[in-house]
């Protein structure tokens, strides 16, 4: 492979990781507890959005339980948008061929 190819794959590679780097800004997900009476939402780029919850897992007695529900929900949230953006890098990884040289 000639150095004028290396050189257009590498911008290639350049644009498209911006390109999945902004749709992963926009994109969403979400993480829920307690069957869905608390809601993380956080972006591809691990931000969190938003947590709701429902009025009915407020209890003035148990406050712990409440904090333990918001904490699983972001967690899966974060783990949701960490694996949809290890999905789309790699994608960008067996597009370029660089899994075969990094041994993936």
């Amino acid at each position: 492979m000639g150095m004028g190819n290396l050189q257009r794959m590498a911008m290639q590679m350049q644009h498209e990781m911006e390109r999945i780097q902004a749709e992963l800004a926009e994109t969403e997900v979400e993480g829920s507890a307690g069957g869905g009476v608390v809601r993380a939402v956080v972006t591809g780029k691990q931000s969190l959005v938003s947590v709701t919850i429902d009025p009915s897992a407020v209890d003035t007695d148990d406050v712990e339980m409440l904090q333990d529900l918001v904490t699983a929900a972001v967690n899966e949230a974060l783990d949701a948008s960490r694996r949809l953006a290890e999905q789309k890098m790699g994608a960008l990884t067996a597009m370029s061929g660089l899994g075969n040289l990094l041994g993936r």
